[in-house]
């Protein structure tokens, strides 16, 4: 799974759990990321099996500062601007704009909440911490499958995806800590 396809899969997550609050699961999920989203910092560490094992650290520092940091080397992204570094070498690339903030934008996440089914999954435990689990699932995406787990200070600390993309299957687990953490800076690259 690429990069950008795990994005689209948390940002799916995240567009399902930021709508409305009715009752119960929904208003469970939808609270904690309404926390998510106000947060000023996290950091994510991104694990899939598409097409091959790989891992990824994320670092985020509002409004819309991201540091990458991949086998291949390390993206820091800072409003439309990506400052690539490789092997030693950094360089601009400018990015479309709103390429990433619209992950963030409560109006855009909003967009798939006809389609989501949040299941109550009971108690969980993540790193030794009490947790609640939901299943999340959207008409949207129907090979795809996330398991949302929710903290007892009501942060999102862990998603799932199970999936199929291009007819190949899939896992990604996305695990956030962090957060607000005010020793997380991103700045330009030198």
């Amino acid at each position: 799974m690429s990069m950008k396809s795990a994005i689209v899969q948390a940002a799916l997550v995240l567009s399902v759990a930021c709508t409305p609050a009715f009752a119960g699961a929904k208003e469970d999920v939808h609270a904690a990321m309404q926390k998510f989203i106000a947060l000023k910092s996290y950091h994510a560490t991104l694990t899939s099996t598409s097409p091959k094992a790989m891992t990824t650290e994320l670092d985020f520092v509002t409004p819309d500062r991201y540091r990458i940091a991949m086998q291949m080397g390390t993206q820091v992204i800072i409003g439309d601007s990506m400052y690539m570094q490789m092997q030693g070498r950094s360089m601009q690339v400018p990015l479309p704009k709103g390429t990433l903030t619209q992950w963030r934008d409560p109006a855009n996440l909003r967009s798939n909440e006809a389609s989501a089914t949040i299941t109550a999954l009971g108690p969980g435990v993540i790193d030794g911490k009490p947790a609640s689990k939901y299943r999340i699932s959207n008409a949207e995406t129907p090979d795809t499958t996330s398991v949302l787990w929710i903290n007892a200070d009501g942060y999102p600390v862990k998603i799932d995806v199970d999936g199929s993309a291009e007819g190949k299957a899939y896992t990604a687990s996305i695990h956030y800590s962090r957060f607000n953490d005010p020793a997380i800076r991103i700045d330009v690259p030198k």
